[in-house]
């Protein structure tokens, strides 16, 4: 037991500690000695089905120490002034601004009749701008601008800065209501504006964090999800689970305190299971509703149920009906007068798309409007002619379209071969928005109308100013330790010369189904410019090749995404794009676990490894607020079997003391509420203390970001050139070398 007094004696030495560090850190930080704060080893001991756990760094997950705090400001100092010694790294991040700021980039649309809604980020813009505009042709509204409103606030002595983080306009057009958070966190406030008047309403309703918004037919209010509200008692692991749905009227108690609740756990005696979020989906076609009881936001499937419209105005008096439950594989729905659509995975997995009737719904005898094929089905729309699917084959993808019956189904004529994202549709009118682009092409938008038959160019997005005629790429199949053969896509300069003097960077992810398909990444030339190579590694625990695929990659078998990693680093290095001093693991979030696993198996294969917001101690995941919705993937200590896969992944519980390591970035913002802080910490503490090597283990942290997803332009464009410049030194480009020309 460790008394007040205790703690009050160590946080005073702590902190004269850290007093003397910071000192001698600024006073000897041109030294090529100096080192970054050692963290005290205080090790906890977990029993899990008979087996001992040891945690040295259990203390480190308690963010708001003030010892802690200190250490990690100590630590980001530290990573700063080494990076900022690496002579080449401030022209790379002026290459990497050029290039990213190059074009004006549209997407995120969404059509309300002739209304379109959509972000823009045009070339002088730290973040993208809320617009639309009346017909494709019409002139540009903005509506929301970001980086306005960050202006002149801080949160101590970081600047903050605001990102939407949702949007979804009223049938009519007229309101929108929009997610707003404040440095990355993701803690959205739901506000809605008037299009009439460019103004907001009253609206500021909290918690409302990554909420899915359903207008209803009357176009003045709306279903909505938030989380309850917690207190100083409430465990992490329950502060954003079990959110449940709202009903919010126009002009009524604009916090929403007062707001009806409609859906969730606990709202009245319908079984409702346990899990990240509630949320009713609707259409103005249709006299019904869809609810839904997801388990995880990032993650599908989920359990639904229906109700008239009409009659969901509280939770105990709506007469929902439960109609498909998770076993049941439903990942889409879209309602139509009285029939329900759905993209399902159950006894397909390449997915199939099937419709049932509303007011006598039985999804295990519906009828399959579109079979399982050759090409993954990844999602559908309805417009007022038909309904349009994208499906994918390896790096290419498809527009088809289909009528409501099955009937007729036809690819949508495209302008070239390459990757499509949408479709954007209306249900009350005809065609489909889309975009397309590639690894070595730049995105463009484009509108296919059904009476002539024909896609054209929208000119949303103007031709690219980049020099893509460099680029090239390559797709290969790489054999895994198991025979499996995993797709590689690699991206360089024409005219590359495979005799391994390439600063490669090998990229991973592998989890949830997600699938690393080729989209065009304008920052990536500053890499391939320099002769580098771009490999992204499509392993199992995606969804390349459907639910199969991603299974193989999931719980107990989530070795497999580490060892198919492995297998595409190695068959890099074979094939002389690099050699194992050039190569580098890149991953982030859940693709912690790939690249930290390569690293703990194979630590001679890597020279770098850039770990960002990467999950890496598994076994602690439970416990964060992002936790519990993660369990349907990852599994859970509760479980033996859960518990042996959960160690199995963990990179932190496989760092063995005296081994030599490669050099290392662990990468986190302050503020993340999808993977805590703490795992990046821990790692850190656990690498630095065990490595054998005399390469650098750095951690950067990030005062004003979360996970990455609300960051500005410029924190991406600074965090790659650290990643870069750190990857280029260590593998012992010149012109990055401490000292070099200085």
């Amino acid at each position: 037991m460790v008394f007040l007094e205790d703690r009050i004696c160590r946080a005073v030495l702590w902190t004269a500690f850290v007093t003397i560090v910071a000192q001698a850190s600024a006073a000897t930080l041109d030294s090529s000695t100096a080192g970054p704060p050692v963290a005290p080893v205080r090790p906890v001991t977990d029993t899990y089905f008979g087996t001992p756990v040891v945690d040295p760094y259990r203390y480190l997950e308690n963010l708001k120490d003030p010892e802690v705090q200190a250490w990690m400001k100590e630590q980001a100092a530290y990573t700063k002034g080494v990076l900022d010694r690496l002579p080449g790294r401030d022209a790379l991040l002026e290459r990497i601004h050029t290039l990213a700021h190059a074009d004006t980039r549209r997407g995120g649309f969404v059509r309300r009749g002739q209304r379109y809604f959509y972000e823009v980020t045009e070339p002088d813009s730290e973040q993208p701008k809320l617009m639309y505009r009346d017909g494709l042709s019409g002139k540009e509204h903005l509506l929301i601008d970001p980086s306005i409103l960050g202006k002149g606030t801080a949160t101590s002595d970081v600047k903050t800065h605001y990102a939407i983080d949702y949007y979804t306009p009223s049938w009519d057009g007229r309101y929108i209501a929009y997610g707003l958070s404040a440095g990355g966190s993701e803690a959205s406030t739901l506000k809605v504006m008037d299009l009439s008047t460019g103004k907001d309403l009253p609206e500021q309703i909290a918690r409302a964090h990554d909420s899915v918004v359903t207008w209803r037919p009357d176009n003045r209010s709306f279903f909505y999800f938030k989380f309850n509200k917690t207190t100083p008692d409430t465990p992490a692991s329950e502060t954003e689970y079990n959110a449940r749905t709202y009903l919010h009227v126009l002009g009524r108690e604009p916090d929403g305190e007062s707001d009806t609740v409609v859906f969730g756990r606990g709202v009245s005696r319908l079984d409702v299971p346990e899990g990240q979020a509630t949320y009713v989906l609707g259409s103005p076609q249709s006299t019904w509703v869809i609810a839904a009881a997801n388990h995880n936001l990032d993650d599908n499937p989920s359990t639904f149920y229906v109700a008239p419209m009409a009659q969901v105005t509280t939770g105990a008096a709506t007469p929902w009906k439960k109609i498909a439950d998770v076993g049941d594989g439903i990942s889409q729905v879209e309602v139509r007068g009285d029939t329900l659509y759905f993209l399902s995975r159950k006894g397909a997995s390449r997915f199939r798309i099937l419709a049932t009737s509303l007011p006598r719904p039985d999804v295990r005898r519906a009828r399959v409007v579109v079979p399982e094929g050759q090409g993954i089905i990844t999602g559908f729309g309805l417009a007022q002619d038909g309904l349009y699917y994208r499906e994918r084959n390896g790096s290419v993808s498809r527009l088809m379209k289909t009528g409501f019956d099955g009937k007729g189904a036809r690819a949508v004529p495209l302008p070239f071969e390459g990757n499509l994202f949408g479709p954007v549709t209306d249900p009350t009118q005809p065609g489909a928005l889309f975009n397309m682009q590639s690894w070595s092409r730049p995105p463009q938008v484009f509108a296919y109308d059904p009476a002539t038959d024909k896609t054209v160019d929208s000119g949303l997005i103007p031709p690219s100013k980049l020099d893509t005629a460099q680029l090239e790429s390559k797709e290969v199949l790489v054999t895994s330790y198991d025979g499996t053969r995993v797709p590689l896509s690699i991206v360089y300069k024409k005219g590359t010369v495979l005799d391994g003097s390439h600063p490669t960077i090998l990229e991973g992810y592998g989890s949830y189904g997600v699938v690393s398909e080729s989209f065009f990444w304008p920052s990536s030339l500053a890499w391939i410019e320099r002769g580098g190579v771009w490999a992204i590694a499509h392993v199992r625990g995606g969804g390349e090749y459907g639910e199969d695929w991603h299974r193989a990659g999931m719980m107990k078998t989530k070795p497999n995404t580490i060892l198919d990693f492995i297998a595409c680093g190695e068959y890099l290095v074979e094939q002389k794009y690099a050699t194992r001093q050039r190569l580098a693991a890149n991953g982030g979030s859940a693709g912690g676990i790939t690249v930290g696993g390569a690293m703990t198996w194979r630590p001679d294969l890597f020279a770098v490894i850039l770990d960002q917001v990467g999950m890496s101690d598994s076994l602690r995941s439970e416990t964060e607020p992002n936790g519990p919705p993660n369990i349907s993937e990852f599994g859970s200590v509760k479980t033996e079997d859960g518990f042996h896969g959960l160690y199995a992944m963990s990179a932190y519980q496989h760092v063995v003391d005296g081994t030599a390591y490669p050099a290392v970035m662990f990468l986190t913002g302050a503020n993340d509420p999808r993977v805590a802080p703490w795992h990046m910490t821990k790692m850190t503490a656990k690498v630095q203390a065990a490595t054998s090597s005399s390469k650098p283990v750095l951690l950067r942290i990030d005062y004003d970001a979360g996970h990455g997803i609300g960051s500005n332009r410029s924190q991406r464009e600074q965090e790659l050139a650290d990643m870069w410049g750190f990857a280029l030194w260590q593998m012992g480009n010149g012109g990055f070398q401490p000292g070099a020309g200085q």
